[in-house]
């Protein structure tokens, strides 16, 4: 668990009436660095240092992945988790009598692969709320109330425009290097780069800016508009497809498939509060340090943790060049900060975007309560304080004037140190950087995650199961 627990808080009873997206430690060896670490010979003083044939750093979706696959093939895989619980980034629990999603909270029906292990568990998705009104930036700062069809079509001309060409360049989504040769200038544009480009009117840009900095974490400078480009090609170029990328969620919660996965791993077995510190690699296997001196011995190993991560963990050898450079930069976006809130009352469900500065610029609607009130999810920006509920309240009022908050929930993935960032979102440049050699194992230790997936990447569940298949085979490969 994060040593940093998510904010909660809950106002007196008192006066309390009755979609679109979003969603330790040690030295640091990188490119051609060695760390001292401990040497094999000195593991076998502890009773309760672990030998298995793979071991699998993170128990996310994508370590889940490669440990059930690989036990299916007769592997003993020990899983090693820094939390005292499963998921990573994707995290269910509970709020205000209901269960909640503190992480990655949507699936589409684009996501063949999450679609396929749903049905080979037997679970099942439900629709989203459907907001019945969008508020959305106006002119002179203000805001305007819109019927949700009109701001959907709107968005989507604006998206036309600015994905402009990607039918091109991201011909094949799930293989976005296929035309990289004209990609070479447009994955150095950030989102504030190609806004600038369109020649938009101030409402215009506003809007775009608005919701892109619910993703980028308020900083449309800093990450690649081609991150989103390629989502918007795996939609299928349109803003049908686009909406669909958060049309669900899962029945039983997000965490449930996961569960059900390694409960179908006989021979993987799951060590939760064990944060690894350092890993060292042989000739003919992988040792892997978590705490201070308990050693896990594999013949190889899943490095299964978000990408801003590795930095945190002693690798010795050094990591390749791609992989020491994506871990220093960042792929996981360092502002992303959600929000669970609980207000008062008879509340419409109210979709609300707001600017690049707003400190929410994104509340979604979420279900109404039975005693009263209504749910729903925030993205903070960099202005919110979310340890202040007078701030949140005055944030939330921007979109719903008079409205009372009764409690929320949020959890600073940016501070949480053991993912250092919320969903990954690349940097100008870094598609072509990283992939494919990301993707590639060093040594007798393969990569798995959804910031280096092929396909659905950084934000999606999908992509992390990509990369867990992925990791297993060459695994599986290294070792036989």
């Amino acid at each position: 668990m994060s040593s940093r627990p998510p904010v909660t808080h809950q106002s007196p009873p008192a006066g309390l009436g009755r979609r679109s997206l979003l969603k330790a430690l040690g030295g640091t060896a990188l490119a051609g660095g060695a760390v001292a670490a401990a040497a094999p010979a000195a593991a076998s003083v502890r009773a309760d240092n672990v030998v298995a044939d793979v071991i699998v750093i993170g128990a996310g979706y994508a370590g889940g992945t490669a440990a059930r696959e690989l036990s299916a093939q007769g592997l003993n895989v020990a899983v090693v988790e820094a939390r005292d619980r499963i998921g990573g980034r994707i995290w269910t629990d509970t709020f205000a009598g209901k269960r909640i999603e503190l992480g990655g909270g949507w699936l589409s029906p684009d996501h063949h692969l999450v679609a396929a292990e749903f049905s080979r568990y037997g679970l099942t998705n439900a629709a989203d709320v459907i907001p019945t009104t969008s508020v959305m930036p106006g002119a002179n700062g203000g805001f305007d109330r819109l019927l949700p069809q009109d701001a959907n079509a709107h968005l989507g001309e604006l998206f036309d425009q600015f994905f402009a060409g990607s039918e091109t360049y991201f011909e094949r989504p799930n293989d976005p290097r296929y035309r990289s040769d004209l990609l070479a200038q447009l994955d150095l544009l950030s989102f504030t780069d190609r806004i600038n480009q369109l020649g938009l009117s101030d409402v215009d840009a506003t809007w775009l800016h608005g919701y892109f900095a619910a993703y980028t974490g308020g900083d449309n400078t800093s990450r690649a508009m081609t991150s989103m480009a390629q989502w918007w090609a795996l939609g299928g170029w349109n803003i049908e497809g686009w909406e669909k990328q958060t049309a669900f969620k899962p029945t039983a919660g997000m965490t449930k498939l996961l569960q059900k996965m390694l409960d179908a791993s006989p021979r993987a077995k799951v060590y939760l509060n064990s944060p690894v510190t350092a890993v060292t690699s042989t000739s003919s296997g992988v040792q892997v340090r978590v705490g201070s001196n308990r050693l896990f011995t594999g013949r190889a190993a899943v490095l299964a943790t978000p990408v801003n991560t590795w930095k945190k963990i002693s690798f010795n050898p050094g990591l390749p060049a791609v992989h020491a450079a994506a871990t220093s930069e960042g792929v996981g976006v360092g502002l992303a900060t959600k929000l669970w809130i609980h207000l008062a009352g008879d509340v419409e469900a109210v979709y609300a975007m707001g600017t690049k500065s707003s400190a929410l610029p994104l509340m979604i609607p979420q279900e109404a309560l039975s005693g009263g009130g209504r749910l729903m999810i925030g993205f903070a920006g960099s202005s919110l304080n979310v340890s202040d509920a007078t701030a949140v309240q005055k944030a939330v009022r921007e979109y719903i004037p008079g409205a009372t908050v009764v409690g929320y929930r949020a959890h600073e993935w940016g501070r949480d140190p053991y993912a250092l960032g919320g969903w990954g979102l690349r940097r100008p440049g870094q598609l072509l950087r990283q992939l494919p050699g990301i993707q590639q194992p060093h040594g007798r230790i393969a990569f798995a995650g959804g910031d280096i997936a092929s396909g659905w990447n950084g934000a999606f569940v999908e992509g992390a199961v990509e990369t867990g298949l992925r990791a297993a085979q060459q695994v599986a490969a290294l070792i036989n």
